[in-house]
């Protein structure tokens, strides 16, 4: 049976570049904080504890890491000390120890395991995950020999044979949980910068007659993010994952560069989607619908053979269930659209719940805020709200009934019933061509006082 595993992630990263008041590692990629990528990766591997080391204060970063456990690095002193801080919440594990860097989130699963599972196989003291960089210039090389990883040499250190090495360091690493403990309590600070290296591991374990590994990976993976260009570049990475992904699960995308996904959005087959759409965090979508051009949709769940926008926004707390549609310009916000509802024009329906085939016109309005809370407007099913309606929240349409155009709802319409809430119409014969003379005088006389 195998012993196992534990992860460690390295969160501590002060992210100065980023220049903003947000933690680094919580800045978004995909719609998530980046370090939930790597934790989302890490539980991928079915570990048996997740720790998180962070810097003193960091609660939100801690926060992020729940239900896992978080410990505190008290002193940014470098990467093996933030490893060492980590051991009193891996007491009594033996298996394999994965560390990983939270400002790393494009490594992937697969490559995670890639190095747990080589691990395993050779009984290494430790493994590292390398690269062949296309510029090695600010990398730490991996110096191989006979096909066993001798150290790791900094940048800065190499000599001139050293630094024509292209393998270099991702940072990921993974150590024998039973050797853990002294590798890292071997580790000294004596370099410039007075730090404890984690990569100073492999040539303590190879001097002791450990053995130490090396797996190749994917370069695109190992980018770090440290600034918001950085940021940036990740960002599309991600994306281009994520389309890709959604297209080989029957995804349509009439043009997937322009089609912003989150990284927990999800579609069943045969989802169409137009051009400049964007998903936010919590969305799934059922079977044909289609989501039309210049959508913005985020915390929603979507039913089969539903057909939103173009230009329609689906803000979070919303369900819209089979064959609803949501037209051009409609908004809807924590509303539940049953079956076969309809809203095709120019509608604003937040904290609402509209019932089964109700139709919403063009230009409604449910009034939910009044200032000081926000109240529900509830429409029965088989119900008709008139064009240009405003219903004033608290209310309730009651099943099979009418709104006629232009009203204002302010009480409850009973089923079945026809409810009117406008001023009545006058029309005064003939009067229109004087009205319209009197109006392009005042126009004109206007004109003439300004330019005097």
């Amino acid at each position: 049976m195998k012993a196992p595993l534990a992860v460690v992630v390295l969160a501590a990263g002060a992210g100065t570049r980023m220049k903003s008041a947000l933690p680094k590692v919580l800045h978004p990629l995909a719609g998530w904080p980046m370090v939930r990528h790597v934790i989302e990766n890490a539980k991928r591997l079915k570990p048996a504890r997740i720790v998180g080391v962070v810097a003193p204060g960091a609660d939100a970063v801690a926060g992020a890491f729940a239900p896992h456990p978080t410990v505190v690095q008290k002193q940014a002193l470098g990467t093996a000390h933030a490893a060492r801080a980590a051991l009193p919440a891996l007491k009594g594990h033996r298996g394999p120890v994965l560390v990983v860097f939270a400002d790393a989130p494009l490594v992937t699963a697969a490559s995670l395991k890639k190095l747990v599972d080589a691990c395993r196989r050779a009984r290494a003291a430790v493994g590292v995950l390398g690269f062949t960089a296309s510029d090695p210039t600010p990398y730490g090389r991996l110096i191989v020999k006979d096909g066993k990883l001798e150290r790791i040499v900094e940048s800065r250190d190499c000599d001139a044979e050293q630094r024509k090495v292209t393998f270099c360091n991702s940072g990921v690493m993974c150590i024998d949980g039973a050797q853990i403990e002294r590798l890292l309590g071997a580790i000294r600070n004596n370099n410039v910068k007075k730090e404890f290296y984690l990569t100073d591991a492999v040539a303590i374990a190879r001097a002791t007659g450990r053995a130490a590994i090396a797996v190749a990976g994917d370069e695109a993976e190992f980018q770090g993010v440290n600034s918001r260009a950085e940021l940036a570049v990740a960002e599309k990475v991600m994306q281009g994952r994520l389309r890709a992904q959604a297209l080989a699960d029957g995804v349509l995308m009439t043009d997937p560069e322009t089609v912003w996904l989150a990284a927990d959005t999800r579609f069943a087959a045969d989802v169409s989607i137009g051009p400049c759409v964007r998903f936010g965090p919590g969305v799934s979508i059922g079977e044909g619908s289609e989501i039309k051009a210049f959508c913005d949709v985020e915390g929603v769940r979507i039913g089969r053979g539903v057909l939103v926008g173009p230009f329609a926004r689906i803000r979070p707390g919303s369900v819209v269930a089979d064959k609803v549609h949501i037209g051009n310009f409609v908004e809807l916000k924590a509303t539940r659209m049953a079956r076969g509802a309809k809203a095709n024009h120019l509608a604003y329906l937040g904290d609402s719940d509209i019932g089964a085939a109700s139709n919403i016109g063009a230009g409604t309005i449910a009034v939910n805020y009044d200032g000081y809370g926000k109240w529900r407007t509830v429409v029965g099913p088989d119900a008709f709200v008139g064009s240009n309606s405003s219903l004033i929240a608290p209310v309730t349409i009651g099943r099979g009934a009418n709104v006629t155009a232009g009203s204002v709802i302010t009480e409850d319409v009973p089923v079945g019933a026809i409810a009117f809430g406008r001023a009545r119409q006058v029309t005064k014969k003939g009067r229109a061509t004087a009205l319209r003379a009197k109006l392009k005088d005042r126009a004109a006389e206007a004109k003439r006082a300004k330019k005097r």
